[in-house]
């Protein structure tokens, strides 16, 4: 099936060029060889020239936050493109840039002879503007440029330029529209009896930007590259295999206890998939597609009418319902936002209200203010939030329900609102496997007001924004293994717990 018309964003629109030698498909965000619209599209034209496929997946040293934790599970997804592209016969080239500006030249490079580049279209991070530079070159190459969305079931575009300031908006118009959307889907296995022209990669273009060759993603592989080796790989393997394998796990062995368990941190009920969708290794679509597998999911049993609600509009189970409301309402919800407004991660994107109750509270008094190299080293006066920061430091990742609390808290602890949006940007960007990203950016920001209302009473600092703290959580949920997990062993003092009446928070990250 071609791909959809909307889901292909033309950067510069100049006609094919039959009498070039190949496409040329430009890998940036969707970082696999399965359930992809970027593939598919690159194929589809590779099929209506009959030409050979490049394939460039490069990553860059310069980006802001380049370290050893997110090189080595890119390099781990490489691994597993190569391997995928091997067997297909399809010309891949891995590429880890050495230095700062070495890359520099390499698309083109790949691009002079190309009938037509192909990318993914990335409303995030440095992505957009990478692009938009590297449109202007190709222009003056007169090669055409496409680059396409493969980032969640809604199509970016399907919305035009609306921007939902709640989920449940949001939610009303995916269930009005994504039924036109929902069985256009990317190819499983785009590669399998693939029958192409084949080709190698020039000779001048291997001898000037070497394909790399060790994709362990080891410490040793990557020691000599200059980014920050003081944030190190995680136990979490990156690449295609192994978020598939994640979320097999999950829907085995989680699903059925998710709405219980997904907000317990010593339970640990959540899908963990956050990290292989950043960085494009695992899709929505194939997600998705599992659990409708498990649930026996058909079309007839989507819900006649639009109402909003996050349940029963799949006709799915409770469990189902819930983990779709997070991985399309809530993830997607992002994207909306981050495609159509340019300071997504900025203070000024906030909503008028939140800005305005939150500048009323600025000269409250705050009893704790911590500066950014306090919270990185989780050096605060409460041991959940410490704990949550050491896992965010150490696994790359946060329990979902905590990484709202560990936002609160540095809204709280923070002398400014505007300082506490810098503290947690840099924080989850330095940090967090699933960081630099609309979903996190949505996370980060509903802890400010996005996507929320107004919340009595007024509280100091707080405003109208919803409250939360570390006490109530321990009084509803179980953290105590948590708290040993990563603080240690408990002090002697005996801890009771009563029934929480905070309202209950959305676990939207």
């Amino acid at each position: 099936m071609a791909v959809p018309a909307i889901r292909i964003n033309t950067l510069v629109d100049l006609p094919l060029r039959t009498m070039g030698d190949h496409v040329l498909y430009w890998m940036t965000a969707t970082r696999r060889t399965s359930w992809n619209f970027s593939l598919d599209r690159a194929i589809e034209l590779a099929h209506q020239l009959d030409k050979p496929l490049i394939v460039l997946e490069p990553l860059r040293v310069g980006y802001q936050w380049a370290c050893d934790r997110f090189h080595a599970f890119v390099a781990q997804g490489m691994a597993d493109n190569a391997a995928a592209f091997a067997a297909a016969d399809v010309a891949y080239h891995p590429y880890l840039e050495p230095l700062p500006g070495a890359g520099k030249g390499l698309l083109l490079a790949l691009a002079e002879r190309a009938c037509v580049v192909v990318g993914d279209d990335w409303p995030s991070f440095f992505l957009p503007k990478m692009q938009q530079a590297a449109a202007a070159k190709l222009r003056d190459a007169d090669v055409r440029f496409e680059v396409v969305d493969s980032n969640g079931l809604l199509p970016i575009r399907a919305a035009g330029d609306q921007v939902f300031g709640t989920a449940h908006a949001f939610r009303r118009f995916l269930q009005k529209t994504l039924p036109d959307h929902l069985f256009h889907r990317p190819a499983a296995t785009p590669l399998k009896g693939l029958k192409l022209p084949t080709t190698t990669i020039p000779t001048a273009v291997q001898q000037q930007w070497p394909a790399t060759t060790d994709l362990s993603g080891s410490v040793a592989s990557l020691s000599q590259l200059p980014i920050d080796h003081g944030v190190g790989p995680v136990a979490l393997c990156g690449g295609e295999r192994a978020g598939r394998a994640q979320a097999k796990t999950f829907l085995a062995a989680k699903l059925a206890k998710y709405v219980d368990d997904r907000s317990v941190p010593d339970k640990d009920g959540q899908s963990g998939l956050s990290p292989w969708l950043h960085w494009g290794h695992i899709s929505t679509h194939e997600v998705v597609d599992m659990l409708w597998q498990a649930e026996d999911f058909s079309p007839d049993r989507l819900a006649p009418k639009a109402t909003g609600s996050r349940e029963g509009w799949w006709g799915l189970s409770a469990p189902a319902e819930a983990f779709l409301d997070q991985i399309v309402t809530w993830r997607e919800v992002g994207f909306n936002m981050s495609s159509r407004v340019a300071d997504h991660t900025r203070w000024s994107s906030l909503p008028p209200w939140a800005k305005t109750t939150l500048l009323e509270h600025l000269g409250d008094d705050r009893e704790f203010v911590y500066d950014l190299e306090q919270l990185a080293a989780a050096q605060t006066h409460d041991p959940l939030w410490n704990a949550a920061q050491k896992q965010l430091v150490n696994e790359g990742i946060i329990h979902n329900y905590l990484r709202m609390l560990w936002g609160k808290k540095v809204l709280q602890w923070s002398k400014d609102p505007r300082i506490a949006i810098e503290h947690l940007v840099a924080l989850n960007d330095k940090y967090a496997l699933d960081g630099r990203d609309p979903n996190s950016y949505s996370g980060i920001f509903w802890v400010f007001g996005r996507y929320d209302r107004p919340w009595g009473p007024l509280r100091p600092i707080f405003g109208a924004i919803r409250y939360m703290t570390s006490e109530n959580t321990q009084k509803k949920h179980d953290c105590d293994g948590y708290l040993e997990r990563f603080n240690g062993p408990p002090a002697t003092t005996k801890k009771t717990r009563a029934k929480a009446t905070t309202t209950k928070q959305s676990d939207m990250w």
